[in-house]
C-alpha cells in the first residue's frame, strides 16, 4: 500500500522554509511521503530538508516585483503554477495540503481549493501575510506560530506555535553560561532583507563598549555579500574577534554559545531563541507594513527576555549601552534567558501534526 503523501507549500524565505522544513521531518518519521512545491527562488533554499522530500518547482509570481510587464504576467504565471499542481495532484493524490505562506504557495493550496482537498495554512507571524490572508477563509484549519494572531472575522485559529528544525531541538534548553570572566559570544542576524541596518549599527555599537567587556567578545555576525568586506574590516580594526558571513549553516550551535543574540524579530528567529533560552535584543522590520516583527517579538519583550527597540530609535550609543546592560549582569542575563525559555513552544511541530493528522483521517 502506498504511503499517504503530504504536499507542503512554501516560499523561498527562512521564515517560511524552517517550520516548513520541521513538518516534513516529523511526517517522513511517521511514514509519510512529502514533498515541497515551490517555485525557482525558493528551490534555492531547499538544501535542509531531508533527501526523502521530493522538490517540485511550480510557477508563480508576485505583484511586488518587476515592471509594468512583469505585473501585468503574475496573474498567468499564477494561473499556470495553479492548473500545473492541479494535473500533478491528480496523478498522485495528496492526503493533504500545509501551505505556509508566501506567494510560492499559492498555487498548491490554490489547486487543493479547486479540487476539494484537505488543507491547511500555518501563519508563523502575529500578522497573516498577504497570501495566508488570500487563503485563510478557503481552508480547512489556520495554525498560528505566533499567538494571538490577528485573523478575518469568522476565522478560528490554531495556536500551534511555530516548528523548529530537529537541530534547533537538540539544543533546546542548552545550559546558559555567562560569569564575570571568560568570552561573550553575541550572535547577530539580520535576515534576508533586513541585515543591512545591523552592519551599520551594530559593530560601531560593539566597539563602544568599555574594554572589560569588548575584550572578551566573540561575534558571529550575518551580513549581505556586499557588507562582508566593511564589516570584517571595522571588527578587525576594532579588535574584536568576529566571524562574518552570509549564512551560517551551524546556528544552532552558535546561538546555544550565545551569551546575547542581537537581531531582527522574525518569526522562525523568535521560536529558536526560545526553544534554546537566550536574551536578546530585537529590532523589528521597520519595512514591513504590517509591522508583523513588532507582534512576534511582544511575548518575548513581555516575559522581561527581550529588549525591543524600534528601527527608527536605533542608533549606536544606544544599542551600545543595552548590550553592556545585558553583558555585564551575569543573574540578569539568566533571568532573560529563563524568560525566554519560559515562553517557548518545543512542541509546535507536533501540534501541527495533529492537525494534519486529524484533517487527514476524515478524507
Amino acid at each position: 500500500m502506498t504511503a499517504p503523501l503530504l504536499i507542503i507549500a512554501a516560499g523561498g524565505t527562512g521564515g517560511h522554509m524552517f517550520p516548513a522544513q520541521a513538518l516534513a521531518e516529523a511526517m517522513l518519521r511517521r511514514g509519510w511521503r512529502v514533498k515541497l512545491t515551490t517555485d525557482a527562488r525558493g528551490a534555492r533554499y531547499t538544501g535542509g530538508f531531508p533527501e526523502a522530500v521530493e522538490v517540485e518547482v511550480l510557477s508563480s509570481a508576485t505583484f511586488a516585483r518587476g515592471g509594468i510587464l512583469a505585473k501585468a504576467l503574475v496573474p498567468l504565471k499564477v494561473l499556470g503554477g495553479v492548473f500545473s499542481a492541479r494535473r500533478k495532484f491528480k496523478r498522485d493524490r495528496p492526503a493533504i495540503i500545509v501551505g505556509f505562506g508566501g506567494y510560492p504557495s499559492i498555487p498548491a493550496v490554490g489547486a487543493a481549493w479547486l479540487m476539494g482537498l484537505p488543507r491547511v495554512i500555518h501563519e508563523q507571524n502575529g500578522v497573516l501575510g498577504r497570501v495566508n490572508q488570500i487563503f485563510a477563509k478557503r481552508v480547512d484549519a489556520v495554525a498560528c506560530g505566533t499567538w494571538p494572531t490577528a485573523l478575518p472575522k469568522g476565522v478560528d485559529g490554531h495556536p500551534t506555535g511555530n516548528p523548529v528544525r530537529s537541530v534547533i531541538l537538540a539544543q533546546a534548553g542548552a545550559p546558559f553560561k555567562i560569569s564575570g570572566e571568560g568570552s561573550l559570544h553575541v550572535m547577530v542576524l539580520g535576515g534576508s532583507q533586513g541585515a543591512r541596518i545591523l552592519s551599520d549599527m551594530v559593530p560601531p555599537a560593539l566597539a563602544g563598549l568599555p574594554e572589560a567587556l569588548r575584550a572578551r567578545l566573540v561575534v558571529s555576525h550575518q551580513a549581505r555579500e556586499e557588507d562582508l568586506a566593511r564589516v570584517t574590516n571595522f571588527y578587525a580594526t576594532a579588535g574584536i574577534s568576529a566571524a562574518v558571513q552570509t549564512f551560517f549553516t551551524d546556528v544552532p550551535e552558535r546561538l546555544a554559545d550565545a551569551q546575547l543574540l542581537i537581531a531582527r524579530a522574525g518569526a522562525s528567529t523568535v521560536a529558536d531563541v526560545t526553544v534554546i533560552g537566550r536574551p536578546s535584543i530585537l529590532i523589528p522590520y521597520a519595512a514591513a507594513k504590517r509591522d508583523e516583527q513588532s507582534a512576534n517579538a511582544r511575548g518575548l519583550v513581555d516575559a522581561g527576555a527581550a529588549i525591543l527597540i524600534p528601527e527608527r530609535r536605533l542608533d549606536a550609543s544606544m544599542l551600545s549601552g543595552h548590550v553592556a546592560s545585558v553583558l555585564s549582569q551575569p543573574e540578569a542575563a539568566r533571568k532573560m534567558a529563563a524568560a525566554a525559555l519560559s515562553i517557548s513552544r518545543p512542541d509546535a511541530t507536533e501540534r501541527l501534526v495533529d492537525i494534519v493528522m486529524t484533517l487527514a483521517a476524515k478524507t
